[in-house]
Order: C-alpha cells, then sequence, then structure tokens
C-alpha cells in the first residue's frame, strides 16, 4: 500500500503542475484551457529533437522546449483566444479543445506516432520511498510543482497579479485605470504556457511518449484536480494534484488488486471529487463566487 501511495503522490505532481495552469488561464478569462497539456507536449517533443536528435546539450534543449510551449500559448492568445473573446465561454471552450486535437495531428505528422525517451534531467538510481522506487527526476518535480505553486499564489498578490485579476473581472474598468486587457491576456497564456512547459520536460524522462501523452493521460485528472482544489486557487491545484494522485494509485490498490473491481482508478476519483464537491462546492481552497 505505502508504495501506490508513494508513485501517486509523484503521478499527482505532474497533475498538479498542468492544473496550476489551468487554473491560471481560469482565474484571469474564466475559460477552460483543454490545450495546455498540448503546451507540455510540444515541450518535451521540441527537446528531444535538440537533445538527442541534435546532440546539442542538455540546457539548450530544455530552453528550446520551453520556448516552444510559449511561443504556441502565445500563438493561441493571438489567434484563438482574443478573436473569440466577445463570444460565449462554450465557443472558446470548443476552440481550445479543437486546439489540443490540431496540436496532436501535426505531431503525429511530424514526428510519427512512435514511442521516445527522453534523458532525465539528473541520471541515477533509484530513492526508496515506503517501498517504492522513485527517480530522480520524480523528487524535481515534485519540487519544481511546490516551488511554482508558492510562486504564483504570491504573484497573484502583487500589482501585477492583481491587474490581471481586475482585467478578468472587468475589462472596461480595468482599461480606464490604465490596465492593459490585451497585454494581461498574453502574460496569462504565455505564464501557462510555460507550466505546462516544465510539467512536460519533467514528465516525459520518467517513461516513454508519443504524440498527445499529456492530453490522453494527464488533462482529465488535471483537471479533476483544479476542481477538487478550487478553479480560483493556484495552491488548491497543488493540493487537488497531489490528493488525486494518491487517492487513484491507492484506489488501484485497494479496489483494483483487493477487490477486482473494474475501473478502480477512475471510481475512487470520482468518489474523491463527489465527497468533497458535496460538502465544499468550491473546491478545498476556492472562494465562493
Amino acid at each position: 500500500m505505502g508504495a501506490f501511495v508513494a508513485l501517486g503522490l509523484f503521478q499527482g505532481a505532474v497533475y498538479g503542475l498542468l492544473a496550476v495552469g489551468i487554473v491560471m488561464v481560469y482565474k484571469a478569462k474564466r475559460a477552460f484551457n483543454f490545450a495546455q497539456g498540448e503546451f507540455g507536449g510540444i515541450a518535451a517533443f521540441c527537446a528531444y529533437l535538440l537533445i538527442v536528435a541534435l546532440g546539442l546539450p542538455y540546457w539548450v534543449g530544455a530552453v528550446g522546449g520551453l520556448a516552444a510551449a510559449v511561443a504556441m500559448g502565445l500563438l493561441v492568445e493571438r489567434a484563438i483566444v482574443r478573436p473569440l473573446e466577445s463570444s460565449s465561454r462554450t465557443i472558446l471552450l470548443v476552440a481550445l479543445v479543437g486546439v489540443a486535437l490540431f496540436a496532436i495531428a501535426v505531431t503525429v505528422l511530424l514526428a510519427e506516432p512512435v514511442p521516445r525517451v527522453l534523458p532525465p534531467l539528473v541520471e541515477g538510481g533509484g530513492v526508496d520511498i515506503l517501498g517504492a522506487g522513485i527517480q530522480p527526476q520524480q523528487l524535481i518535480l515534485l519540487a519544481v510543482l511546490a516551488v511554482l505553486a508558492g510562486a504564483l499564489a504570491w504573484f497573484f498578490r502583487t500589482d501585477l497579479g492583481l491587474a490581471v485579476l481586475a482585467s478578468s473581472q472587468d475589462t472596461l474598468a480595468a482599461r480606464v485605470v490604465g490596465i492593459s486587457p490585451e497585454a494581461v491576456s498574453r502574460l496569462v497564456w504565455g505564464m501557462a504556457a510555460l507550466v505546462g512547459g516544465v510539467a512536460g520536460l519533467l514528465y516525459a524522462p520518467v517513461g516513454i511518449f508519443t504524440p498527445g501523452f499529456m492530453t490522453a493521460t494527464m488533462l482529465v485528472p488535471a483537471f479533476a484536480a483544479a476542481v477538487l482544489g478550487g478553479m480560483t486557487s493556484v495552491p488548491g491545484a497543488f493540493i487537488g494534484g497531489i490528493s488525486i494522485g494518491i487517492v487513484q494509485n491507492a484506489g488501484i490498490y485497494l479496489l483494483g488488486q483487493q477487490w477486482q473491481v473494474p475501473g478502480a482508478s477512475q471510481l475512487s476519483v470520482f468518489a474523491l471529487l463527489m465527497l468533497v464537491l458535496l460538502i465544499r462546492p468550491q473546491g478545498l481552497l476556492g472562494k465562493e463566487a
């Protein structure tokens, strides 16, 4: 049981990273960003191209991957989000789903759907935690999540962060006091893409990756983590991600292996969500609308 909990802790860190980006966009734009996983996907593939295919230093690949993710985020903001600013949230949601599907299709076309392995940031043997062999890469992932969650929680208390929130609540009033909604939108999408890129770079070396790997396996649990923690809380996304990961893996052990219940991981996450939302509809750290 301990090994499953330990694995869930580090898997939940990936969910938390993606959830942090989802919450950032929601706080600023009141939009559900279904393209968040593909920011991580493009970062991983670009880093692989630079590090493995071209043989460049690791830091060059990492910087190049993150730059590609941010560029994609800014392109999505300018080409998709801004023109649909005055449309309904449903139309924007569908458009962002389309962005994710388009990005996966382009990746398949250019990179081919074959498994790849990205070298880890830190080489070395696994560390035994509660009976589970945890790779150094996973330890780094958890540490980065904690730092980013704290930094972003602080950011939304600064003048710039408050400007982002003000722009999301009343664009006209924000413009009157000198805040540029366009600049705020670029900032938020660039930051969300950067966080997604970090998640992709840190998660890809844990196993093999293929086109769409972040969207296919991580995006739905990340949204569940964002809802669980509260769609308006960056620290809540961190806590929600860790909680989802632990409960998911504990469910695999208790319900799946012990009681042979089909779909144990999904059932466990659903039960946790229902329990929390029935007691606290705004999520663990979210605020009432």
